[in-house]
This record gives structure tokens, sequence and C-alpha cells, in this order.
């Protein structure tokens, strides 16, 4: 806690600076840390007219909380099970996912409800233990882990009328065994990504599943979520990853394609030859532009489009610098197996014009960072979400924006594409408000074009509109019949998907009900 950001993303040690009138990023956690970015300046200015020699306004640290409604006598219970806080700044912390409203939030302090209380269990036991005092109580627990959530997952029921509990799982950090002649391992709901995986490889495995919020994201949250990370391809997603053995080789790569159709017919031959390697992503060249503003002195900029192979993809290859689009690639087994299909995506990029772009650009371009979709209907997607985008800033008269998309994740029948979206919001009277239209109006017309509400990001509060569109009447009806049977007296009431219970259900006083 004392690392992170109270007021939005990331480590307080790392953020946008300007040195002498240079901008630069600061820390030693990431590739750019310390280093001089030269092309950051005018890229901000040209699509956001902003200027980065104005330093930005950090909110100072709230000295007043809502007060904690939990009774003294259900603290104590809680208590004599797992450490207990009722301070402002622990529950403030554990009230909120990291959507742009709830950051605005944070920022203007205008939390709508933070939790009453946080307590840490340890173990297995400690949870059914305070689920029996919630539920003897009609107490509400939300769950909590990394807090990455970008769905609203996690944020306070406004209307709940009860004392709601915070259950953070960060105490329940250990892997309890590992089995090397199975592959198997059981590990708390509490370990962070990167502390995961770094326990594994010092006993000589991996677990493979690197979500870009794996630094800060949990177990628990994976499967929650049901989440995907950018080694799907070697690895699985969540529901099918187990344990895997620790690779002998990882290799980057990327290819450089002369427009996004190109790029995207590449990656569906991929698909179809089901020669994916461990991660695949191809990035629009608006998004490829903004990974050159955030280049160094030494990046992979400078390798891409700088002397000679500037020359030979511009003037020999005749790609367009406005129309260009890139594949990053990362590849992992043995040295003979990454060589191999690297030559193998080589010879399939040459049929549709695509060039290699260097190991270098492709290791950066990891460091950038949705919906999914059939193959047939990408293109249109893409195309439709990006004009409804311009059409929504127009109408709204914002002239300052960014609209680019990366296509991720990749299946026999598609694919997953996030969408990456920003504007200047000066002059707007509620720019959170209308960012919350803008980004509306585009998941309708995703909807509209054959794409999904979500891919591994989960539903939420952020996308429950559509929620019985996607699923039908009947499913949505299963799911309230589900969670109606499991939780009765609806202690884990955030709200989320299609649910509306504001307060407990029918179940006898005093007996412990939920069977979550």
């Amino acid at each position: 806690q004392d690392l992170l950001k109270w007021y939005g993303w990331g480590y307080q040690d790392s953020k946008f600076q300007l040195v002498n009138e240079k901008a630069t990023f600061t820390g030693d956690r990431y590739l750019i840390g310390g280093k001089h970015l030269p092309h950051l300046l005018d890229f901000a200015k040209e699509k956001f007219d902003l200027d980065l020699t104005q330093p930005p306004k950090i909110p100072a640290l709230p000295t007043t909380f809502p007060p904690s409604i939990l009774p003294e006598s259900q603290r104590k219970e809680l208590e004599s099970i797992a450490d207990v806080s009722t301070e402002g700044l622990d529950r403030l912390m554990r009230s909120h996912g990291q959507t742009l409203h709830e950051v605005s939030n944070l920022r203007n302090g205008t939390m709508p409800r933070i939790p009453d209380a946080v307590v840490w269990p340890e173990n297995h036991d400690q949870v059914e233990q305070i689920v029996r005092c919630a539920s003897t109580h009609k107490l509400v627990i939300i769950p909590f882990g990394g807090g990455t959530s970008v769905s609203g997952s996690i944020s306070c029921p406004e209307r709940e009328t009860r004392a709601i509990v915070a259950l953070d799982t960060s105490a329940m950090n250990s892997i309890l065994w590992l089995d090397k002649e199975q592959l198997l391992a059981r590990v708390q709901a509490g370990i962070v990504g990167q502390d995961l995986e770094r326990e594994m490889r010092t006993r000589g495995f991996t677990v493979g599943h690197e979500p870009d919020s794996y630094e800060f994201s949990t177990l628990g949250g994976w499967v929650a979520t049901r989440a995907s990370g950018m080694k799907k391809n070697t690895y699985g997603n969540i529901e099918d990853l187990v344990v895997q053995t620790k690779v002998a080789v990882v290799r980057y790569g990327s290819l450089v394609f002369p427009d996004w159709e190109a790029g995207v017919r590449f990656e569906r031959e991929v698909a179809r030859e089901r020669l994916q390697p461990s991660s695949i992503r191809l990035l629009d060249n608006e998004q490829f532009r903004f990974g050159h503003a955030l280049k160094t002195e030494q990046s992979w900029g400078g390798v891409l489009l700088d002397g000679l192979k500037r020359l030979y993809i511009t003037k020999i290859k005749r790609f367009d610098p406005e129309r260009l689009c890139v594949v990053t690639l990362l590849m992992e087994g043995s040295v003979e197996q990454v060589a191999d299909r690297e030559s193998q995506l080589n010879k399939i990029a040459a049929c549709f014009g695509g060039v290699p772009g260097g190991a270098t650009n492709g290791e950066v371009g990891y460091t950038l960072t949705f919906t999914s979709v059939p193959w047939e209907r990408t293109l249109a997607l893409c195309r439709n979400t990006k004009r409804r985008l311009r059409d929504e800033c127009r109408a709204r008269n914002i002239s300052h924006y960014l609209i680019s998309c990366r296509l991720t994740q990749t299946y026999d029948a598609g694919c997953c594409i996030y969408f990456y979206f920003g504007f200047n919001s000066q002059g707007l009277a509620d720019p959170v408000r209308e960012y919350e239209l803008i980004e509306e109006a585009a998941r309708d017309e995703i909807i509209a074009s054959g794409g999904s509400i979500s891919h591994h990001h989960g539903v939420g509060k952020l996308r429950k509109k559509w929620y019985t569109q996607a699923v039908s009447e009947l499913g949505r009806r299963l799911l309230v019949a589900a969670k109606t049977t499991l939780d009765p007296d609806n202690i884990f009431a955030l709200n989320n998907m299609v649910l509306e219970q504001p307060g407990p259900g029918e179940g006898a006083a005093g007996v412990a009900r939920s069977k979550l």
C-alpha cells in the first residue's frame, strides 16, 4: 500500500516528468525509466494539444473520511478471526478499481461509498469464519485482490444500507505445495502475479500467465474474471492453466505491414495454421506512433524508423509511415523450436507484404499496455468503432483525441481487440460524463458490429447494460437463480452483471446461509 499511488494506477515513484524541459520517466522499474523521451512532448501537443510544461495537479491525501457504520461488537468479532482496520485510508484504498469514473472520484474526493472495515484473512478457514460472521450479522463482503478491475466490479454499491467489509486477500499469498511429478500447485488466492511467477521460477517452474496487470493483480482476481495473459497461445487462459515447465529460450520479434488490413490477414492465417507464438499482438498505426513517442534515444523507433531500416521500409518497400502497422511477437521454447517458429512466421508475413522489424521492437512493444469478434467481422468492427468515436467527438466539439486499437489474443474462430481512446477535456463541463457517454456509444457500435461485451476483464457494473442482450433473458434468469441459491442473504452484494439486490435475502436471522 505504501508503494502505490492512492489516487490512481501504479507506483508512487513511476511517473512522467520534465527535467530541464525534457520529458523523462522516473524510477527504475520499467525499460524507459530514467531515460529521455525526445518525442513525447511533440506527440502530446499534436494529439491532445497538451502543454506538458505545466505539471499536473496531484491531489492532497484526504484527512477526513466517512465514519464506519460497522458496530463495535461486530468489529471485535471479526478481530477475533483476523486483522481488521477501520482507518479511513485503508478503507479508501480498497473502495475502487481503475475505471475512469473511479479514479476521477478519488482525485476529486467524491467517492460515493467506501467500505466500513477491511479484514485480512490468512487462510481459507479464516475466510469461512468471516463469511459466517457476515451471514449472521447481515454484513456485505467485497473480496479485494489487487484493485486492478476496469469494469467497476469492486466498487461499493451506493444504495447499500448494510455495513460493508472489504476482504483483502493480500495476506493469503503463499504457495502451499507443489507437486513436481503431477505439475500441480496449490496457491492462495491473494498472491500477486509477479510474486507468484518469481516464486515458481525459483522452484524451476513457471505459471506462464502474464496479463498486463500482473505486477499488481492477484491469482484470485484472474480466476474471478476468467483472465487472459499475453502468453495465452502457449499456456492458455486462466481456465486452461495449471502449471508449465520452465522454457529454455525467450525471444522477441516484430513484423511490419503496409497497413492494418494486411496485418489482420496475416494474424488470421497464423491462427488458421495453428502457428501462434506465445504472444502475438497487432498494433495499428496510431498505437505504433504512440510507442514511437515513448521511445528513448536508443529505443525502438530508432531501430525501425531511422537510418537504413527507414529507407528500406519507406523508399524500397514503399510503406506509408502514416498507415503501416506492427506485429509484436514473443516466442518461447527450445532454441530449435523458436528458430523454426520464427522462420514460419516470416514466410507467412511475406505473403501479406510484411517484413521483419527486429527483436528490439518486439520487446518494447510489450511495454505498452477489448472485445472479442469473429474473424470475418474484425475489419468492419475496427472501422465502424473508430468512425463512431470520431463522430461522437465531433458532436461534442472535441478536436484533439487519440483513437487506436490492438489485435491481441487469437483463436480459430476470432480474436480479441483492445481499443485505446483519450481526449483533451478542456472546456467540457463534465468530462468524465462525456467520456462515459462516448464509451457507451462505442460499445453499442461494437455490439452492433458483431463484437462481445467482454473478452477477459469481466462484466462488472461497467458493461452490465449489455449483459441480457448478450446471453438472452433465459441466461440472465439462470444467473440470478444461481446467485440467489448460493448466496441467499446477498452477502456478496456487489451488484455486478445483472444483479440489483440492495438488501439481504430472506434467510433466517443467525443462520449462515451463504455457500460462496
